[in-house]
């Protein structure tokens, strides 16, 4: 089962909602208590802006938990982009679990397609510069306990993620250097101490360094805040023997120059960190009403 299969989307979503809900809830809906709670309902999410849409399996999620038989009928589907006023999905339940569940749902929806939307605008930069292959890679900023969803959101927005955490990747930093001795003394010691980690990545502050991790076999190198000219002359001295990603300084207005350098890979932290919510409305309608 791949890491974003909808297994595991699902399962993921089950989790952060249950948070979610015992957050919002508590023992109990005293509004919604005000309600019938045999009177049924449906709902209608509408988006008031134009954005890449992600979240799908974290309401159904949200609104399943409270009524196990409410039922989905989607008009734009995950990774795909709506346009302002759009009618998302509609959902069919019971009128106290729609609304129990309406403002978890639409937490979820608003903070991933925020992430996702915000992802695909990078992504797009990088695909009008002639010749770039860099692809946009998340960070660990994120925000706590929604880390998993945050990153499968980039996914969605047509990025790719970095380490999940600290226990599936080595990031080789410069306080790590100093603590092991050097540069090759750490990167020997890295391939010794976790040889079941996915890659090793090191970061480096010059060309100095750059040579030096290249010497030492590094396969994965971060350029920490690089000139132009700098990740320019980092991609001539690599030559294709590592995979060259940039850090620091990345932002819509640069990110098309740091592509052009001809680098592998931009790590964005504002993809996940800096985001403004989008903004979706839903619509409650009771049955015979």
């Amino acid at each position: 089962m791949s890491i974003w299969s909808r297994e595991r989307q699902t399962q993921q979503a089950k989790q952060d909602v249950a948070r979610a809900l015992d957050e919002d809830l508590g023992a109990a809906d005293l509004t919604a208590a005000l309600i019938d709670p045999a009177l049924g309902a449906s709902a209608k999410i509408v988006a008031r802006e134009s954005a890449v849409i992600c979240g799908c399996a974290w309401v159904e999620a949200a609104f399943l938990a409270i009524d196990s038989k409410a039922r989905f009928t989607w008009h734009v589907k995950e990774g795909q982009r709506c346009a302002a006023d759009q009618l998302i999905v509609e959902v069919l339940g019971q009128a106290r679990a729609l609304l129990s569940a309406e403002r978890t749902a639409l937490n979820f929806l608003q903070l991933l397609s925020a992430v996702a939307t915000k992802t695909a605008l990078f992504v797009q930069e990088v695909a009008r510069v002639p010749g770039a292959k860099a692809q946009i890679v998340d960070t660990r900023k994120t925000l706590p306990g929604l880390r998993m969803a945050q990153k499968y959101a980039v996914i969605a927005g047509g990025g790719a993620n970095h380490r999940l955490g600290l226990f599936d990747a080595v990031l080789i930093k410069e306080n790590h250097i100093a603590a092991a001795g050097g540069i090759a003394a750490v990167m020997q010691q890295a391939r010794a101490v976790a040889p079941e980690a996915q890659f090793v990545q090191i970061e480096v502050e010059s060309i100095d360094e750059l040579d030096q991790a290249l010497e030492a076999q590094a396969t994965m190198i971060l350029l920490d805040n690089f000139s132009l000219d700098d990740m320019r002359l980092a991609v001539q001295r690599a030559a294709g023997r590592a995979i060259l990603e940039v850090s620091g300084g990345v932002n819509l207005e640069t990110v098309s120059a740091i592509a052009a350098t001809g680098v592998d890979r931009i790590s964005v932290g504002a993809l996940t960190k800096d985001v403004k919510a989008v903004d979706f409305s839903m619509r409650f309608q009771a049955k015979g009403a």
